[in-house]
């Protein structure tokens, strides 16, 4: 375990916006993080930070890092538990060495595992429970527990494990064989092509309401390009907050704000964030 006090936490964030942290902690196995959750408080589990708007003044907050938990074993042909901290990039690399189909939609997603199984991430039409068998994870009591994936609670961007603030572990998926490459490169194309990969940013700002896209009615309100301090709805996808180099985390709350605000009064719609705030 190694822990350190006082830390700049804006390299954390892929937003590049971050304050000075009570503590920040990298835990190398399940025990470590056990024992940091029992005697810890005001504990936030961070992936890779893609996500994440963390406020850049002083925070009174044991930022906890699960990226050492990485590993994958396979339990038996196509059942593969995977730990929270792997990058969900090389999740796919792995279906490809061993032919495994099933998430290829979600190639591309800058991710943890244990992120997107969090929040039920996804795109193009598949969700990451869609290939879930169980999830390991740490209760509101400190608990180790595997709950199998009928007995958790998931919809659209959201989960059981969110709304109960549990901790992921690892996840267990059930893949079948027939991996297809084409896919994972269109989709990592269109990626590229179509987001500001460039530019600070934390993806999707806002989650898509039920048969819309939030893109459209940001665009559609005359709020692409639309700025406040150093943050910008960005040009090259309106669902995309970027930092143009200097922005404050004021700047990115206010602008959430004006976006909400401007497409409620155009449509009548209220936006909801996808993206994860930490204030303090």
């Amino acid at each position: 375990m190694k822990l350190y006090k006082n830390h700049i936490m804006k390299e954390h964030s892929n937003m590049k916006i971050g304050g000075v942290a009570k503590e920040y902690i990298e835990v190398e196995n399940k025990d470590e993080l056990l024992e940091v959750i029992r005697e810890k408080e005001n504990i936030f589990i961070l992936g890779n930070g893609t996500n994440t708007l963390i406020n850049d003044g002083v925070l009174n907050t044991t930022f906890v890092s699960l990226k050492p938990i990485n590993y994958i074993e396979e339990k038996s042909e196509g059942l593969v538990e995977v730990g929270a901290g792997l990058d969900f990039s090389e999740l796919i690399d792995y279906m490809e060495e061993k032919n495994y189909t099933g998430l290829e939609n979600l190639a591309g997603i800058p991710g943890t595992v244990g992120g997107l199984v969090f929040m039920n991430g996804g795109a193009h039409g598949t969700e990451i429970f869609d290939r879930i068998s169980s999830v390991e994870i740490i209760d509101d009591k400190g608990e180790l527990r595997k709950i199998e994936k009928e007995n958790i609670k998931f919809s659209y961007r959201v989960t059981e494990i969110k709304e109960k603030k549990w901790v992921v572990v690892s996840a267990t998926f059930k893949f079948d064989k027939g991996y297809i490459k084409e896919i994972v490169e269109r989709y990592k194309m269109k990626r590229n092509e179509n987001h500001p990969l460039n530019e600070p940013n934390l993806g999707s700002t806002f989650k898509n309401p039920e048969g819309l896209f939030s893109a459209r009615l940001i665009i559609e309100a005359g709020l692409q390009g639309k700025k406040i301090g150093g943050a910008e709805v960005s040009m090259v996808h309106p669902n995309f907050i970027v930092n143009k180099g200097d922005a404050k985390f004021t700047d990115i709350i206010e602008i959430i704000k004006a976006v909400k605000a401007g497409v409620k009064i155009k449509t009548g719609i209220e936006l909801e964030e996808e993206i994860i705030i930490v204030e303090n």
